[in-house]
């Protein structure tokens, strides 16, 4: 069942992918919201390696494979926040299009970057894992609650979402937050480690829409 749902998620995340890329003119490619097209890239490896894990066969190769999807996540996810950033640059918000917000953002990026991998991926010990069909690699450390760096980044993604809407009264990008927020807050009691992800995918489509708002320019301030 979960093998099936990591290849449905490939197929979705490049069918999103194409849906964001679709007529994207060069000075639509050139903005900070465009980092979206990067961040779903991690996302179609992750699940292309979780739905292959089983043909793959434990070893060096799988083992190696799911370390570089730690490695992805915690340079790769960061990104967001300048995401969000280009959201309130692009709708015309005046304060949002200081130079010194953007440094900042891109300094608290950074940070984010190196806070992800000096805890979650420096000293990573992983070993096999055999889950509703499904083998993978996974950390032996047991984990309470989301790592630091999603919660700041879940953060910085509420806030601009919620003045994107306030400001344009587009509320999709505020709702994919929240919908991404509480489906990673509240457990699911199902047999599966694949469903939970429908909730990520359904943010990225929140943000992909969003973007091609932006490239047919109906998100202004009002």
């Amino acid at each position: 069942m979960d093998t099936l749902l990591y290849f449905l998620y490939v197929v979705l995340y490049t069918a999103l992918l194409i849906w964001g890329l679709y007529g994207i003119k060069k000075q639509d490619f050139a903005k900070w919201t465009s980092v979206i097209y990067i961040v779903i890239l991690p996302l179609i490896y992750d699940n292309a390696i979780l739905a292959t894990g089983k043909w793959i066969g434990e070893g060096e190769l799988l083992e190696s494979l799911n370390f570089s999807r730690f490695c992805l996540h915690a340079l790769i996810t960061p990104l967001l926040v300048m995401y969000s950033l280009g959201t309130l640059q692009e709708s015309g918000i005046k304060w949002a299009k200081k130079k010194w917000l953007f440094i900042l953002g891109i300094i608290y990026t950074i940070g984010l970057m190196i806070l992800e991998f000096s805890i979650e991926v420096v000293g990573l010990d992983i070993e096999v894992v055999k889950e509703y069909g499904v083998i993978s690699y996974s950390n032996v450390k047991e984990t309470t609650g989301p790592p630091v760096m999603v919660l700041l980044v879940t953060t910085i993604l509420i806030v601009a979402s919620a003045i994107l809407w306030k400001k344009t009264k587009w509320p999709v990008f505020f709702i994919g937050a929240i919908v991404m927020t509480i489906g990673s807050a509240i457990p699911i009691n199902v047999e599966s480690g694949a469903v939970t992800n429908a909730f990520e995918l359904f943010l990225i489509f929140t943000l992909i829409w969003t973007k091609r708002r932006f490239m047919t320019n109906e998100l202004y301030v009002k």
